[in-house]
């Protein structure tokens, strides 16, 4: 839309996660630059997430697991989508495979993609690649659950597309992620 100069950046936290401080300039609806103005980036990554149907039985996989953010504002364990962080060289369905055969046991057998979003662009550079996935018994893999080295700890949950539409209706669905996901799945027929 318009110019932006970025007069100056650096990083303030180089752990797991990154938080950069900017100093920014854009340019203003009549055309005019803004003063400089400092900006905090949470630096996460991009990730992927994906509505996964399980073919033989007709239902969705979902995860349950521990977030620590969430602890004081609910109970710690939410029901996602699969979702993980894309590795860097890696491409979005690339991860996405390797982030369903981890966390379900599956191998992939039919994916499509359907968006693209930032999570909280205000504060954080992260996207969200997410696509509908379909997995089947013949593709099985491994008991799923996640990565012990890791320390993830993952509960799969099987729901009816039924089920989950009434979650969303509910409003029991906490994750911003998976609310999309079952709302682009209730908006449209099953392939």
């Amino acid at each position: 839309m318009g110019r932006v100069e970025v007069r100056g950046r650096r990083r303030l936290l180089d752990d797991f996660f990154k938080v950069d401080e900017a100093e920014v300039s854009f340019e203003r609806v009549d055309g005019s630059m803004t003063p400089p103005a400092r900006r905090l980036v949470f630096e996460r990554g991009d990730s992927v997430a994906a509505v996964v149907r399980h073919r033989d039985s007709d239902s969705l996989l979902f995860v349950e697991q521990f977030r620590y953010p969430t602890v004081g504002k609910g109970c710690g364990w939410l029901l996602e989508l699969v979702a993980g962080m894309i590795d860097a060289g890696e491409s979005p369905q690339t991860a996405l495979c390797r982030e369903i055969e981890e966390e379900l046991g599956f191998a992939l057998t039919r994916c499509e993609p359907i968006a693209t979003f930032f999570v909280s662009p205000g504060g954080s550079s992260e996207r969200i690649w997410l696509y509908y996935a379909e997995v089947s018994d013949a593709g099985r893999v491994g008991a799923g659950g996640g990565i012990a080295a890791e320390q993830e700890e993952i509960r799969i949950v099987r729901m009816s597309v039924a089920a989950a539409k009434e979650a969303l209706r509910q409003g029991t669905l906490a994750d911003a992620k998976t609310i999309i996901g079952v709302q682009w799945l209730a908006a449209r027929p099953l392939p």
